[in-house]
């Protein structure tokens, strides 16, 4: 009986049979691979919103009280720090005589916590003589629920500027933009430094002339699902075509969508029906656009009574370096080529009155214009793949409902995402195989 039992044992190893224990080690390694490379890296089940995603390589910053302690920025990274609601938080920069350089200040209010309309962010950039290069201010507006927002200042270096074109050290401040009204509590911040090389000869420095601003008509047709991301770093890429999300109250969702020189953006974003319940939610959709360098540009808001609803952007100008000289923005922003994230919010209110969701959201997205040569940069720009230098239509991604163009960049990422799935599977079987071959060696 024993010697049958030994056999019994080792055939079961031979086919591979774990014990228990190893089995289910297994089985969880396959389901931790597999919600891994679920898009926008979804978990398996979302009861609640996602959080802000920050870039996994945010360096830890404390921002100071005044300019004699202020920590240094470089640009070309990503910082997480914090803003307190009562005070200004300080950062330095160390630059040199030529080059552009941006900071964006993403704000991060905790859920649950209480928004006024006049709530937000402000970033200001100034010399060490604590004279103003320039400032952004972004305010949270009709859409008074948590959710990330961000505003950005410059040091641009410029032939109509005196100020701020002299190497050296600046300042970079963040402070709340609050009313009397306003809850107290500090927030998350991301903070982004971005530095654009000057020219190698100086074109225009007027803006562009005349430009389409009629709005085309929007795609139609069966939308492919993208679930998208929860910050910058995680956006998912959209080209032209139509796009659809499952998102919840309270949700906010990013794309990226790539834009060469020459090229236009339209975009709407579309809340569908629901008959579960009754009332109107103001504000209820937003969607934001943001620049490569996080730069607010632009965002549309619609009121939600459970039929559908839609928000659409202003019709913007083609991507040229010279929209800079165009003054404030919307505008000036559109001064890059590289990706463009469109920013989606539901409001968490909704959830009082028509419940917890999921809600279908669809996004149509539509580029115009031919891409044209970029500008000649005497030096690379940092984050070398923010900013783009532009040497073809690599913008013309596609495959949504509509879309009329070729490759679909988001459809790689996704089957780059798929390979390493089933690279990780793969491994894991080949572990089960190899321990399995261990114990029918050792009986």
């Amino acid at each position: 009986m024993r010697r049958r039992t030994a056999r019994w044992r080792r055939a079961r190893v031979r086919r591979g049979r774990l014990p228990a224990r190893a089995r289910v080690a297994v089985v969880g390694a396959l389901l931790l691979c597999a919600s891994a490379a679920l898009p926008g890296g979804a978990a398996l089940a979302a009861a609640t919103p996602t959080p802000y995603a920050f870039a996994p390589d945010a360096r830890s910053v404390t921002g100071a009280s005044g300019t004699a302690d202020a920590a240094s920025l470089t640009p070309g990274a990503t910082y997480r720090s914090s803003l307190p609601s009562d005070a200004r938080t300080y950062y330095s920069l160390e630059l040199d005589a030529v080059s552009d350089v941006y900071v964006s200040a993403t704000a991060i209010p905790a859920p649950g916590s209480t928004i006024r309309p006049g709530d937000g962010i402000k970033v200001s950039v100034e010399d060490s003589d604590g004279r103003s290069c320039s400032s952004g201010t972004k305010t949270f507006g009709i859409v008074s629920t948590p959710r990330p927002i961000a505003a950005w200042g410059a040091r641009e270096v410029s032939v109509k500027r005196s100020r701020c074109t002299t190497e050296g050290t600046y300042y970079v401040i963040v402070e709340r933009v609050s009313t009397a009204t306003s809850a107290p509590g500090t927030w998350d911040l991301e903070l982004f430094a971005t530095s654009e090389p000057p020219l190698r000869q100086t074109g225009a420095t007027t803006a562009p002339g005349a430009w389409d601003s009629a709005s085309p008509a929007p795609l139609t047709g069966e939308a492919v699902p993208r679930e998208g991301g929860s910050g910058f770093a995680s956006a998912e890429a959209v080209g032209n075509g139509v796009w659809s999300a499952d998102v919840e109250p309270g949700r906010t969702l990013f794309y990226k969508v790539p834009l060469d020189w020459g090229r236009q953006l339209y975009a709407t974003a579309e809340l569908g029906s629901s008959n579960s319940g009754y009332g109107n939610t103001g504000g209820a959709l937003n969607l934001s656009l943001y620049n490569p360098v996080h730069g607010f540009v632009d965002d549309a808001s619609a009121t939600y009574d459970g039929r559908q609803k839609s928000a659409e952007l202003d019709p913007l100008p083609p991507v040229t370096y010279e929209n800079r000289y165009a003054g404030p923005a919307p505008l000036s922003a559109m001064r890059f080529a590289g990706s463009y994230y469109l920013v989606v919010h539901l409001a968490a209110e909704v959830a009082e009155k028509y419940g917890e969701g999921p809600f279908r959201l669809t996004l149509r997205v539509r580029l115009e214009g031919a891409a044209q040569p970029g500008p000649a940069y005497a030096g690379v720009p940092e984050p070398r793949d923010v900013i783009q230098a532009g040497t073809g239509d690599w913008a013309a991604t596609g495959g949504g409902a509509g879309s009329g163009s070729g490759g679909d960049a988001a459809m790689t990422v996704l089957a780059v995402s798929g390979i390493g799935a089933g690279t990780a599977v793969l491994v894991v079987l080949g572990v089960w195989t190899v321990v399995a071959r261990r114990r029918a060696g050792a009986l």
